[in-house]
């Protein structure tokens, strides 16, 4: 079983409280009750449906600023960048986040990370402050010090439980691998390239609130134990999704390979 960080049960990767700036994302949220399948293969990013982070950071955990300039979308990808700072200048990272709620369903996505100690590559869902609730979330992270493992976890009311991992053959630095999350009333299913990889065990405490959809790329120079030491570079990283998906709960094959067919 997969052990997490004390730190990462207190800090959450999306804010508890962001500055005034963020307003947006802090409204009232509508709920997402049609899938959709979004391949970013128009040559910007489809704002209608997605919110873009910038200017503020999660905390002092969190050593890079959300950048509108860390977001791009080009040759049919979304890429979340880390750009790295100067000694005048923080880092630069990414993070974008679904215009609504979902409740229950299968997200699906297919990504690449590079590799690089102490930086995170994240689908989640997530409730929390920002919406006037308790924290639920649900994850799929990679620790891009350790491409060849993706890590899941859930949180209720703050609490981390329900985490493992499982590999990834090749390194997510060599080849994109298929994600996904089955989020159901009863159970929460992982998967990696349409196969099963973690289950909720039977009778476990579940995230049941509607959340956001949020894809984010970030670093630390203080949560090391868990993310490792960031090495030194002047190059720009990219973590690219070539596709996101969202099937509702009850409905399936809403495009050709989901693994709802």
């Amino acid at each position: 079983m997969l052990k997490v960080s004390p730190f990462r049960v207190a800090m959450t990767v999306a804010a508890a409280s962001l500055p005034a700036n963020a307003s947006l994302a802090q409204t009232a949220e509508p709920m997402i009750t049609q899938g959709f399948r979004d391949d970013f293969t128009a040559p910007m990013l489809n704002t209608r449906r997605w919110y873009v982070s910038d200017g503020w950071t999660n905390g002092r955990h969190q050593d890079c600023y959300w950048a509108k300039s860390a977001v791009s979308v080009a040759d049919g990808m979304l890429k979340l960048a880390h750009v790295p700072g100067t000694e005048a200048e923080r880092s630069e990272c990414g993070e974008v986040q679904l215009r609504g709620l979902i409740h229950y369903g299968t997200i699906e996505a297919e990504i690449r990370t590079p590799a690089a100690s102490g930086l995170n590559a994240s689908i989640f869902t997530y409730t929390g402050g920002t919406q006037g609730t308790r924290h639920d979330e649900i994850d799929i992270e990679v620790l891009t010090r350790r491409t060849d493992r993706i890590t899941f976890n859930t949180f209720v009311d703050g609490k981390a439980m329900n985490g493992d991992d499982a590999p990834a053959d090749p390194p997510l630095d060599e080849a994109f691998h298929r994600v996904a999350i089955q989020w159901g009333p009863d159970a929460i299913v992982w998967f990696v390239d349409g196969e099963e990889v973690h289950r909720t065990p039977a009778g476990a405490t579940l995230p049941d609130l509607p959340q956001k959809l949020m894809m984010s790329f970030w670093s630390t120079t203080t949560l090391t134990d868990w993310m490792g030491k960031q090495g030194r570079r002047t190059g720009q990283l990219d973590y690219l999704i070539d596709w996101i998906a969202y099937t509702p709960l009850g409905e399936t094959c809403l495009f050709a390979g989901s693994i709802t067919c």
